[in-house]
């Protein structure tokens, strides 16, 4: 495994360049045995989303993690920050270790960081018994306890919880293998390098817990390399521990300390008086034992008699019963069908072999049951597993010759009955794509439909024969009718749950399918934006997929037909809406995910439009301010009176520019870091070219309005000298004195200034 050891030495310089060599070439072909699951540690550890998945099956706990193909640097970063939060949570002490190094793939801080959580969630957790077993070793020593059988006499006494052991898992494991099994045969261990190469050490942990197993006379006579390799296979066959060393990684001057240590720590899961904590959850190996006696059929009470390691030999010795009472099941079945006799004697024969089958079943799937973290079966149970399928297709075959054999009609109708029942039986194999799911249940359904249409007309005939109890005068066996009418009875009575149930799963993955469709193309639009051409593009998809392809409105087509089905399925079998897997709930989380997505899939367009917009008036400004700048830069040296010509309309490319700069700006944040970098460039080179010019025509800024305010103030000077001249003339003209001429000469002046 990769550890932390040799890299230390080699910063320090404490090791000669030949050395170093050496070591690190051991380590590295060490460790590709250790992680043979991941092709390159360094690498594929940055985006944190293989460690998280690694801490939650070390832990057992869900934890937040993002996910997908296209992941930027700053996803990597929060993936690992959450795996650290999540170590640092459980009081696990991380030295030295940051996000950003192990994104940056720094060897030194992997390592550290891979050691840390093998030390905790393999060596810590197994060596956390490990003062009461020591404790006890030490009160059953005649060297260490002088008054063993006055104990032995005397009553129960409580004793007091023994103090956990100082140096931490390191040196309690070390204590333990020294106490319980190289002491007591003079084998000395005084660490987990050197003291491990001969092999002797390894022999004398497995001879204290299985002694029978080892002849130590034997192994103290042979050279180190078969030692080793004899205690690696012997505890890979008889404790299951895989063998994650090999006998040239252990017979070297300086065996890698932290690979012997991770590697002995797995026997501590068989020791026989391993206890249990303090806390009231049962450890990991009794729940295992649990599930094991359970799944063999074996009472509950046997587990307080049993340790870990007996259960799991037992475990062992039953599967290999199970397997050979199947393989000798499938000799008598193969006898039995070679005895002559006629077709009640052969069916009579067939029923027994099948009933003593199917009283099995329940012991057998109970022993399939997995207790492995990776739900993987052992060698054993797969041999169980092919021997009971090989047993049960026989059966089936010899069952199909029987009914063949019987007189016409009832012939076709038991062949019909075994088409039926293989219909009804059919597992629909979930693959990772659900269009092709879809597509598999569909082809399945059809066929089944097939089928099942002529389930009246095959009922309509056997119920006559069975009336009858013969066809055409010809006796039928009892047992094989009786049977029949129970199989025929099966199939008229699920038929109608199994086609509800497959038009109900068609619809399901077809609705799973346009749902990972839709979070596919959103997430492919929800990107940093490239050149404006890449976007038109991109809007162009858009409008196609959702507008063109009815989006919305597929959806809803589709939503309505998932929920029919569901309905119907429902309908037919109300125990499938029970549970997590239950139908209304998956319903209900098609909603909740439909009502997010397609908010986010409307607000694409917008935002799309709005990127292109941008990008327009980018482009359209940039050009016409670059050639006004050259045009105004060569302004700069005519004569003062055309240089205000020139820049009377300077406001207006003042607005330019700004427009241009929010424009830019806008597709800066938006853009990918490519586009982004050239429009900074560009847009440092004409905000510079721009502000060396402005200080020089600023001036000009409010030239034009100038022109303007004394057009205006002109024009509104006339226009007042033109009502005083009128006012002027009104009032020297002469008037006649009357009422009515005074009155319309008053209204006339009103009017005039009005």
């Amino acid at each position: 495994m990769y550890f932390l050891d040799v890299h230390t030495r080699y910063q320090s310089g404490k090791v000669g360049c030949s050395e170093r060599e050496r070591e690190r070439q051991h380590v590295w072909s060490l460790s590709k045995r250790f992680f043979f699951w991941w092709e390159n540690l360094f690498e594929d550890i940055k985006d944190g989303v293989m460690l998280l998945a690694l801490l939650e099956v070390l832990s057992g706990q869900k934890l937040p993690c993002e996910q997908g193909k296209k992941l930027k640097r700053i996803h990597w970063v929060a993936n690992i920050g959450t795996a650290l939060k999540f170590l640092e949570g459980r009081k696990i002490k991380l030295v030295n270790i940051n996000s950003t190094d192990i994104v940056d793939g720094r060897p030194s801080i992997v390592l550290g960081l891979v050691w840390t959580i093998i030390l905790y969630f393999q060596i810590e957790e197994l060596t956390i018994s490990l003062p009461a077993l020591q404790a006890l070793s030490s009160s059953t020593s005649s060297l260490d306890s002088s008054n063993s059988s006055t104990e032995a006499t005397s009553p129960p006494v409580k004793k007091k919880p023994v103090p956990p052991l100082q140096g931490g898992a390191r040196r309690a494991l070390l204590r333990w293998v020294q106490q319980t099994a190289t002491k007591c045969l003079g084998i000395e261990v005084k660490d987990f390098g050197p003291s491990w190469r001969t092999g002797l050490a390894f022999f004398a942990v497995i001879h204290a817990l299985r002694p029978n197993l080892v002849d130590m006379e034997r192994v103290w006579r042979r050279p180190n390399r078969e030692n080793l390799q004899e205690a690696f296979l012997l505890a890979e066959t008889e404790f299951g521990i895989p063998q994650l060393l090999d006998p040239e990684d252990v017979d070297v001057d300086k065996p890698d300390e932290k690979s012997v240590m991770t590697y002995v720590a797995q026997f501590l899961k068989h020791h026989t008086d391993r206890k249990q904590s303090d806390s009231e959850e049962q450890p990991e190996d009794e729940v295992t034992s649990c599930r094991i006696c359970h799944s063999l059929d074996m009472p509950v009470i046997v587990v307080s008699s049993l340790s870990a390691s007996s259960v799991f030999f037992l475990s062992r010795k039953i599967l290999r019963e199970l397997k050979m009472w199947l393989d000798q099941l499938e000799r008598d079945a193969l006898q039995a069908q070679e005895t002559e006799g006629n077709l009640s004697q052969q069916y009579q024969l067939f029923k027994s072999l099948r009933v003593q089958l199917e009283m099995r079943r329940r012991q057998v799937e109970g022993a399939l049951q997995s207790t492995q973290r990776d739900g993987m079966l052992t060698v054993d149970q797969a041999l169980v597993k092919q021997a009971w399928e090989r047993v049960s297709n026989r059966l089936l075959d010899w069952h199909l010759q029987l009914d063949r054999c019987l007189p016409a009609p009832l012939d076709s109708v038991g062949a019909w009955l075994h088409e039926a029942e293989g219909a009804l039986r059919q597992e629909i194999i979930v693959q990772q794509a659900h269009d092709v799911t879809a597509t598999t249940v569909h082809r399945a359904l059809e066929q089944h439909k097939d089928v099942l249409r002529s389930l009246e007309s095959h009922q309509q005939v056997f119920q006559r024969i069975h009336r009858d109890r013969s066809v055409d005068g010809v006796p039928v066996p009892a047992d094989q009718l009786q049977d029949m009418a129970e199989r025929m009875n099966f199939v008229s009575t699920s038929s109608s749950i199994h086609l509800a149930k497959m038009e109900y799963l068609e619809n399901k993955h077809h609705m799973q399918a346009f749902l990972t469709l839709a979070e596919s193309k959103l997430k492919s639009w929800i990107i940093k934006y490239g050149q404006q051409e890449s976007v038109e593009l991109m809007l162009h998809n858009y409008i196609s997929f959702v507008e063109k392809h009815r989006f919305f409105e597929n959806y809803e087509a589709l939503f309505q037909t998932l929920k029919e089905s569901a309905e119907a399925y429902v309908s037919a079998d109300s125990s499938v809406d029970d549970g997590e897997m239950g139908v209304r709930r998956f319903m209900r989380e098609v909603v909740t995910q439909w009502r997010s997505l397609s908010m986010e899939v409307r607000s694409v367009r917008s935002m799309l439009e709005e990127v292109l917009s941008n990008w327009e008036r980018y482009t359209s400004t940039v050009a016409s301010l670059q050639a006004w700048l050259e045009d105004a830069e060569e302004a700069l040296s005519q004569p003062e009176n055309m240089k205000q010509e020139f820049f009377r309309n300077l406001s207006h490319w003042m607005d330019q520019h700004a427009a241009l700069n929010d424009a830019g700006n806008f597709l800066i944040e938006t853009c990918d870091e490519t586009v982004s970098l050239e429009l900074k460039q560009q847009l440092l080179l004409l905000n510079g070219r721009w502000r060396d010019l402005f200080l020089k025509v600023k001036q000009y800024a409010h030239s034009d309005e100038l022109e303007k305010w004394k057009k205006d103030h002109l024009k509104a000077v006339w226009a007042l000298k033109e009502l005083l001249d009128t006012a002027e003339s009104k009032l020297n003209a002469p008037v006649q004195v009357s009422f009515l001429n005074v009155r319309a000469f008053l209204l006339d002046v009103e009017v005039g200034f009005i």
